[in-house]
């Protein structure tokens, strides 16, 4: 071979300004182990309430020992799972997770006692707290979400068991993941003129973006390869993912994990639904068509799986460097006012973003926000255009929770995760539209385009794909269907077969992408990616149209954090979810941009 290229970093080897700074949670390890020690000595702070909450003022002493007791463990806990996901392979951070992951197990198990004795008074003693006491005001919706669960709340012993299990119970994703990270090597592989490529999961998301079709495809075949060693593994993984939450929902009386799940989202079936089948029959007719206008301008004669993803205009991949991609972010944003932009300008100059690549970095990209501190996001950049979008989506998470976290006790700040993609895809929303109108370039505007579908892809694509797979297989653990590896390969090729029709060649790598994902281990996630972006499609019109109104309509969304169920949240935006309406709308958004992308080529 004559060179090996893009060789990944070692995490000691890369560039402190990109990586981000965890001495803004703790300032050294022995900081953040102290506190680790002194969350266990303080548990009792909350325990102390134990048999003493059928009186107001204890009621709220005691929610408020609670919140303060979960912020620390949260910092704690964010700090050992930044260390983690920055670099899976170190047995130090391995370690601090375990730790972590072992605290909150035992906080969890130990203030399990609030939720059944709360549960255990009269639904009527509750409002009469509510009224005499003035501060549970702050906590009316944590109390009435509880009273919702009480059919389904186990004893309280059963409760503080299966919370003293939960390190346990939460072992599948955490196999998953450190799999992922830490064991599973891909294979390097030879393009005909000699040069070598390594392959890391992070590094194979840009290559299946690459206008070099050998590349793109040789790439894709060392990938499923690697995967398909794992797949029985990753599959037993999943399953007893998948058969705990069948248990649990039995356990607590559901009809199905999908209702447990759902109760826990506070969504209806119908806006479930809604979501999966909308967008699954109305926005397949669009993607065919978008898989045929690639396979004709890029001359292929057979478009398979892993061309998806390939650049329709290859010759025109504009890059750009981290700090030419902040500037444009503010100039993008600069719509939502000089509050949200003092938060993303901190964001993009403080170290809030860690974006290198190295050996045992989690793929992907995520916004962590622990409460009383600022969000940190990880992703890996390569001085891509699409970085930018990837960095304005993440930095949506992390103006909406700063904002939450400002105007919200901790009880508070979290919305449904039916809502929580809506503030990362309306940056990407924003971004799109203002580079279209200040760009007279063609090509600029061909690009950004596809950016746009990009998105939708992702959300609309992908992840309901995701969802509809998930949706298959509760219904068959729930019949008693073992959840193999063959099961899941042949679900997932069917609904890939539906979807694409005759568009798309699949080989049975295809059927291995439900090992790419960690949302599988999140309950009922991936489908919330297309409500989210359904309601900031929405919502973006509207900001287009009215202007400042709609943007502090959306303001006081994301500073209304978690006070509200998803659909009232929504609401406020003034798009409304209970029907299918603004989905359909929302995936004929689709439409017009492939029209423009054909009418070009």
């Amino acid at each position: 071979m004559d060179s090996i290229k893009n060789k990944t970093l070692t995490r000691s080897e890369v560039p402190v300004e990109e990586t981000w700074d965890l001495s803004d949670l703790f300032k050294t390890d022995e900081d953040w182990r102290k506190e680790l020690e002194a969350i266990e000595n303080d548990i009792q702070t909350v325990t102390k309430f134990k048999g003493q909450l059928a009186n107001a003022q204890n009621l709220l002493d005691c929610l408020h020992a609670r919140d303060l007791l979960i912020e620390r463990m949260v910092r704690v806990m964010t700090f050992a799972s930044l260390r983690q996901s920055a670099d899976g392979t170190n047995a130090i951070n391995q370690a601090n997770s375990a730790l972590a992951a072992s605290l909150a197990s035992n906080v969890s198990a130990s203030l399990s006692f609030i939720n059944s004795e709360i549960l255990a008074l009269p639904e009527e003693k509750i409002k009469q707290y509510l009224e005499q006491e003035k501060g549970l005001k702050d906590f009316s919706k944590t109390l009435t979400d509880l009273l919702e669960l009480k059919d389904h709340r186990l004893s309280p012993e059963t409760e503080e068991v299966l919370a003293a299990f939960g390190e346990v119970l939460d072992s599948p994703y955490m196999i998953y993941e450190r799999s992922k990270t830490s064991d599973m090597r891909f294979s390097s592989f030879s393009t005909e003129n000699g040069e070598e490529y390594p392959l890391t999961f992070n590094s194979y998301a840009k290559l299946e973006e690459s206008p070099d079709t050998e590349l793109r495809r040789k790439s894709y075949n060392s990938f499923v390869s690697t995967l398909d060693q794992y797949k029985n593994t990753y599959a037993a993984t999943y399953a007893t993912e998948v058969k705990k939450q069948v248990i649990e929902a039995r356990l607590r009386k559901y009809d199905s994990v999908t209702d447990m799940l759902l109760h826990d989202q506070q969504v209806t079936k119908e806006m479930y639904y809604n979501q999966l089948d909308t967008i699954l029959k109305e926005l397949a007719p669009h993607m065919r068509r978008f898989a045929k206008l690639k396979k004709r301008v890029l001359g292929l004669e057979e478009f398979y799986y892993s061309d998806l993803k390939a650049p329709l205009d290859p010759g025109y991949n504009p890059e750009i460097s981290y700090e030419e991609a902040s500037k444009l972010i503010l100039e993008a944003l600069n719509v939502m006012g000089p509050e949200y932009m003092e938060i993303i300008e901190q964001g993009l100059h403080n170290r809030w973003v860690d974006r290198a690549d190295n050996i045992g970095k989690r793929s992907g990209a995520f916004c962590s926000s622990p409460y009383g501190a600022h969000p940190y996001i990880m992703m890996t950049w390569n001085n891509s255009m699409r970085n930018v979008f990837t960095l304005a989506h993440e930095l949506g998470h992390a103006g909406h929770f700063v904002l939450a976290g400002r105007n919200q006790i901790l009880s508070n700040t979290r919305p449904s995760r039916y809502f929580v993609e809506a503030p990362s895809t309306m940056n990407e929303l924003l971004l799109s539209k203002y580079i279209l109108n200040q760009s007279t370039d063609v090509r600029m505007r061909r690009w950004v385009i596809l950016q746009s579908l990009s998105t939708y892809y992702h959300n609309f694509v992908t992840h309901i794909l995701e969802g509809q797979l998930q949706r298959r297989v509760y219904d068959l653990a729930e019949k008693g269907t073992p959840i193999t590896a063959k099961v899941l390969c042949e679900q997932n090729m069917e609904l890939l077969a539906d979807f694409w029709g005759d568009s798309v060649e699949l080989d049975e790598g295809a059927g291995l992408t439900w090992m790419r994902q960690p949302h599988y281990y999140m309950g009922l996630y991936p489908y919330t990616y297309s409500a989210g972006l359904t309601a900031s499609t929405a919502a973006a019109q509207m900001i287009e149209e009215e202007g400042a109104p709609a943007v502090e309509r959306w303001l006081a969304v994301l500073k209304a954090g978690g006070t509200l169920k998803p659909l009232d949240l929504m609401k406020l935006a003034n798009v409304d979810m209970s029907t299918s309406a603004p989905i359909s709308k929302a995936v004929a958004y689709v439409g017009p941009l492939i029209d423009e992308l054909e009418s070009g080529f």
